[in-house]
């Protein structure tokens, strides 16, 4: 692989906290990796669950003041990308280096369109009729407003 070539992963019904490690540990290895469609992964776990987890992340805050975070991301492909920084060693140089390697878009951008995209069977869902949520629907539940939806 060289330089200028980059993983891409459709993210499309793949379970979120698999695809996050593969996607970590490539760019450990030094991959540039990109993923499309990260807003149809899914979480498992009841929805009303799920929902109610996320939420409660809202509570948390500096009391002295709340402009110095934590920040608590809505956008799905920010809130992937945040997953993703919490499986890789976040504090150190090699940690910052890999998370700069990693690209999360919703949809697929035109750049992608024509690229081959990686398919991992081994992360998907093996049954779609269990409990799970979309990361695109946890999203818009935490207040994301999608604006192609307008």
């Amino acid at each position: 692989m060289s330089e200028a070539e980059i993983k891409v992963y459709d993210a499309e019904n793949l379970v979120i906290g698999r695809l996050a490690a593969r996607v970590a540990k490539d760019a450990l290895l030094g991959n540039r990796v990109a993923i499309v469609n990260v807003e149809k992964a899914i979480i498992t776990g009841d929805r009303r669950t799920v929902i109610e987890a996320y939420k409660e992340k809202f509570n948390i805050r500096t009391s002295y003041n709340p402009r110095k975070g934590p920040f608590h991301h809505r956008r799905p492909d920010k809130l992937v990308r945040r997953i993703i920084r919490g499986m890789l060693p976040w504090p150190k140089p090699r940690g910052k280096q890999a998370l700069k390697r990693v690209h999360v878009y919703i949809g697929i951008p035109d750049q992608f369109t024509e690229v081959e995209k990686i398919v991992l069977e081994d992360c998907k869902y093996s049954s779609l009729t269990r409990k799970f949520i979309t990361v695109g629907d946890l999203s818009h539940e935490l207040g994301w407003r999608n604006p192609e939806v307008r």
